[in-house]
């Protein structure tokens, strides 16, 4: 499987357009009835908005896309909601925009804006990072080696993800799997051979932009 785009985290934004509100809620989901449940979620927080739309997808090909209006006039908050999204390219996510009617009219165009630029900003807030093939390692070296670790590990494309000091230095590490072999042997050669490796375990992982150009 290919690496793919979704969501790290929920993310919750406003935004204001002629006194109307625009609250947008975005978070990951891996099926439908989590994407329901987020929806049913919203709709009862904001149970005194005027709409409450839509847009979902489920499937890292998003083989599955939902959308809604919501009452609003057809085509000006659903469907622009879905293009975002997947022209961010942002797979198994859902998104809510909730809106409170602010008495002035936005017309069709001004809807379709208001709703696209809040998904937008709602999936920026909720981090969109790039979930590829990784592997864990477990690695141990002597404290006198620590700081050249460290070092180096600041210039490789790898997420440290705990460090434990006991009778040595052990540290996992996570790393794409198609930089693994250049991470290993750049530790083998900054130790002499020193660093004790184990593979925990291979699975796809969450990787920011920032980190995948390090």
């Amino acid at each position: 499987m290919s690496a793919y785009q979704t969501l790290g985290q929920r993310g919750e934004v406003e935004f204001v357009d002629r006194k109307s509100r625009f609250l947008g809620h975005a978070r990951p989901v891996s099926t439908e009835e989590e994407a329901l449940a987020f929806l049913d979620e919203m709709r009862r927080a904001y149970r005194d908005a005027s709409h409450n739309c839509y847009a979902y997808t489920l499937g890292k090909n998003m083989g599955v896309m939902r959308y809604s209006d919501d009452g609003e006039p057809g085509g000006t908050a659903g469907l622009p909601m879905m293009e975002v999204i997947k022209q961010r390219k942002v797979c198994d996510c859902a998104v809510v925009v909730t809106r409170y009617f602010g008495g002035v009219l936005l017309g069709a165009g001004g809807l379709v804006r208001a709703y696209s630029h809040t998904t937008a900003l709602a999936l920026t807030a909720a981090r969109i990072v790039t979930m590829e093939e990784s592997e864990q390692w477990l690695c141990e070296v002597p404290y006198t080696l620590w700081d050249p670790v460290q070092h180096l590990l600041r210039g490789l494309p790898v997420q440290l993800l705990h460090t434990e000091f006991t009778a040595a230095v052990a540290f996992t590490l996570l790393v794409r799997k198609t930089d693994s072999p250049r991470v290993t042997e750049e530790l083998q050669l900054l130790t002499n051979g020193r660093v004790e490796m184990l593979l925990e375990e291979t699975s796809f992982r969450a990787w920011e932009a920032e980190e995948q150009n390090a």
